[in-house]
């Protein structure tokens, strides 16, 4: 088609003159408003100058007020659309924070838990302690015996077997068939003895007994273990003429004939009467004793050393 049109204007005697191609942003056009922008551009950094050196009572300032007043509309437009996302951030704020309050608080209930509980076992040990104390500075401790104290460590495994396992032995001056006690009452005798460790049998076990009087009316009697349960007692060859009440004291008897004397000393207070029975065939009376000592929860105890024995 161009050939045609060629041939046509050489046959007419017409030149034909080619225009070369535009390229833009190098005409007077884009050279105009590249100068429209500088200006432009000048111009706002002159007004903010003047804005920060003039006055609000200026005319600028009136200007500036008239066009806060134009664009208020637009400003609470905009205020209210960006308010929820406003909100949605400060709530999301707030739950981040309230977890962490929350994380921090369950932290420090574990650690005054676990403070209260170090308390506790510290104030039980005192007032543990403190009775251990009052019981041998007290009327009923034996003034022929000194006090060893001694951790209950072990109890050996067995279904009826009543002992417990001390952290004194030899060394400490502790040997077979020396009395046991607690702040409470009587524990039990020493059976077994290491340099280091001490076997107790506990007056609840079945092959153990202790001779004891009702403190109150002088009835005398053995102690021991009460068939069918743990640690139930009774006073046993009680006879029949022999008074005995409910909630008597009961203590042991204890005795002392020469250099011999009986393996518990007198006066360990042992527990209270709580029934009295008796039948036309029996030749006894039936004495059941509550215990003072709690043997299932035997922390410490005192093992009783003869002062006239040779260290």
């Amino acid at each position: 088609m161009s050939r045609q049109r060629s041939a046509r204007s050489a046959a007419l005697g017409l030149t034909v003159r080619r225009v070369p191609p535009t390229i833009p942003g190098r005409g007077p056009g884009a050279l105009r408003r590249r100068l429209v922008v500088g200006v432009l551009v000048l111009a706002s950094l002159v007004l903010i100058s003047v804005s920060f050196r003039s006055e609000q009572s200026g005319p600028l300032g009136g200007a500036q007020s008239a066009g806060a007043t134009a664009l208020r509309p637009f400003a609470i437009g905009f205020e209210r659309v960006a308010q929820p996302f406003r909100d949605a951030y400060a709530w999301a704020d707030s739950l981040l924070s309230a977890r962490q309050e929350a994380r921090d608080l369950r932290a420090e209930v574990r650690d005054l838990r676990q403070q209260s509980i170090q308390s506790a076992f510290a104030l039980q040990e005192n007032v543990y302690l403190r009775r251990l104390l009052g019981y041998l500075d007290g009327p009923r401790f034996p003034a022929d015996f000194d006090p060893v104290a001694a951790e209950v460590i072990g109890r050996p495994a067995g279904a009826f077997t009543q002992a417990i396992v001390l952290a004194a032995g030899s060394d400490a001056g502790v040997r077979v068939n020396d009395a046991v006690v607690d702040a409470d009452g009587l524990v039990g005798l020493v059976t077994r003895v290491t340099p280091d460790t001490a076997r107790v049998q506990l007056l609840t076990d079945e092959e153990a007994a202790a001779s004891a009087i009702d403190l109150r009316t002088g009835a005398t009697g053995i102690v021991r273990h009460a068939r069918g349960t743990r640690e139930t007692l009774v006073l046993d060859r009680v006879r029949k003429q022999d008074v005995v009440r409910v909630a008597n004291e009961i203590v042991t008897a204890g005795w002392r004939a020469g250099s011999l004397s009986s393996l518990y000393p007198k006066g360990i207070p042992i527990g209270r009467v709580t029934s009295v029975g008796q039948t036309d065939t029996d030749l006894f009376q039936q004495v059941q004793i509550d215990p003072y000592v709690d043997f299932g929860s035997l922390d410490a105890v005192l093992v009783l050393i003869p002062k006239d024995r040779p260290r």
